[in-house]
């Protein structure tokens, strides 16, 4: 069956599929990162190295992703977006099968880097929902993903811990790999190629900028918790990255075929989303972090739960996510984007404030449906911002603007846990574990901490509700406002 929307036609049977493998998607992804999680003490142990060392584990992944999502990004529009995202996932699934393997820690850092190549496969499925899908049908599709997102975290906490504990840290990508492997036959399988080819010459000097600009100010920041945010190597890291950014800045605008087009990344609404998105992780990640210690801290610093219970404690937040985020988008196109994504940020803010006075003296249960207050706001606002920017970008560069985006989205992802970090080891009492010998003593948040990173974690999604003021609407009254190829003006499609 077939659907025409502003002269273009849309095969709903093959959306239909197609739908199903990008949804599908996010569940694999965050099982499998989520998994790893309660796995690095374990890995710590083995491979006999310190704490900073071990969570180069993470570091490398979201370095190489980084730089992955943008690069992957303009090469999609150049060449397809389907081959892209292959290439890409097939990076991702090869990551997955060898970090179980992995002889030392220095082979699964290779390894890890390998899968960070496959972190490209998001933009790229989201721009591929919007070009084969029909608009009507976009909302909905991007409210299920998100979902998704939340799903697979509750998923892969309490099993990566249980497979951990039970079969070794090694197995946590030994069960991931079969799904991997299914998911890249799938997507060969079902998804057709994009029907928008945008080709030129790859801006190769761009891209080395790019890390020149992206590399220091991740690694600066993760590492800045540990040595220092006024050390000297961390201020030289962000002094180089300083500088990348800026001569990457004055290239861009230069070369004809820019690997980030400034002028359609910095326009009204991708330019705010971009910077919301970046918030907006910014916010979750420290929220997620202070959500750990909670559940995981023993009384009366906590609950005291272990990691599979915390994990089963999250399932609430999972199943609001679950239901809203696809209603939303449902009722997105009538109601308009801008209207849920401030509601949504509205009420992230004001449960997070009210987690900042009052947090420390919840009960469990109270302190559940408060996460899940809080993760029903953000849910709502992730998925309007996503559809604000892939209706506000022309089709030929949507693996550009999508790139750009999951690129905004990691710089926040970064940069939350180093700030929620150094704010628990500035506000900490220190606690004798029960049976330990008597000099040992580890450093527990106390109140006041979690009141700082809630109430900052409050202040970023009002910041962000101001923000969405000033989108431009994309969509309202059952009528979708898209940005076209032809002149990049606004077309209305039912």
């Amino acid at each position: 069956m077939d659907a025409m929307k502003n002269g273009e036609t849309y095969d709903l049977s093959y959306a239909k599929k197609a739908m199903l493998v990008v949804v599908i998607l996010p569940l694999l992804v965050m099982y499998t990162e989520a998994m790893l999680t309660p796995a690095l003490p374990t890995i710590q142990k083995e491979f006999a190295i310190n704490p900073n060392d071990v969570s180069w584990v993470l570091t490398i992944y979201l370095l190489v992703g980084t730089v992955s999502v943008a690069l992957f990004g303009k090469l999609g529009d150049m060449y397809g977006k389907k081959k892209m995202f292959l290439v890409a996932l097939g990076f991702y699934t090869l990551g997955v099968i060898l970090n179980g393997f992995a002889p030392s820690f220095e082979a699964l850092l290779v390894t890890r880097a390998i899968q960070g190549f496959g972190m490209a496969i998001f933009p790229l499925a989201f721009a591929l929902v919007r070009e084969e899908f029909p608009p009507s049908m976009v909302p909905q599709v991007q409210g299920m993903i998100s979902a998704m997102f939340g799903v697979g975290m509750v998923i892969a906490l309490p099993l990566g811990a249980w497979v951990t504990e039970n079969w070794g840290w090694r197995w946590t990508y030994h069960t991931a790999a079969p799904f991997a492997v299914l998911m890249f036959v799938l997507a060969w399988k079902v998804l057709r190629e994009s029907r928008y080819i945008n080709p030129g010459k790859l801006d190769w000097q761009g891209a080395l900028l790019l890390v020149w600009a992206v590399v220091p100010m991740l690694v600066g920041v993760t590492r800045a918790p540990n040595v220092g945010w006024t050390a000297t190597q961390t201020l030289l890291l962000f002094a180089v990255s300083i500088v990348g950014f800026i001569l990457l800045g004055i290239w861009e605008k230069r070369v004809e075929n820019p690997l980030l087009p400034l002028d359609i990344i910095t326009s009204r609404n991708p330019a705010i989303v971009n910077v919301g998105i970046m918030f907006a992780a910014f916010g979750i990640s420290m929220m997620s972090q202070a959500n750990t210690y909670i559940f995981q801290m023993p009384e009366p610093y906590g609950f005291g739960k272990t990691i599979l219970q915390s994990g089963l404690l999250m399932t609430p937040q999972a199943l609001v996510m679950l239901i809203l985020a696809p209603l939303a988008g449902k009722l997105m196109p009538k109601v308009g984007a801008k209207p849920i994504a401030l509601t949504g940020a509205l009420v992230a803010s004001a449960g997070l404030a009210f987690m900042s006075k009052y947090a420390t003296g919840l009960s469990l249960w109270q302190y559940v449906a408060m996460i899940a207050v809080v993760g029903a706001g953000i849910t709502l606002m992730n998925i309007s911002l996503i559809n604000i920017l892939v209706f506000s970008v022309p089709p030929r560069i949507m693996g550009v603007a999508t790139g750009a985006n999951s690129l905004f989205r990691n710089f926040g992802s970064t940069w939350g846990p180093a700030i929620a970090g150094t704010i628990m080891s500035t506000y900490y009492v220190l606690f004798h574990p029960p049976g330990a010998p008597e000099f040992v003593q580890i450093k527990i948040p106390t109140e006041e901490a979690y009141s700082v990173l809630f109430g900052g974690a409050a202040a970023v999604y009002l910041f962000l509700a101001l923000l969405v003021l000033a989108t431009r609407e994309v969509m309202k009254g059952g009528r979708i406002h898209e940005v076209k190829n032809e002149g990049e003006r606004d077309v209305e499609v039912a």
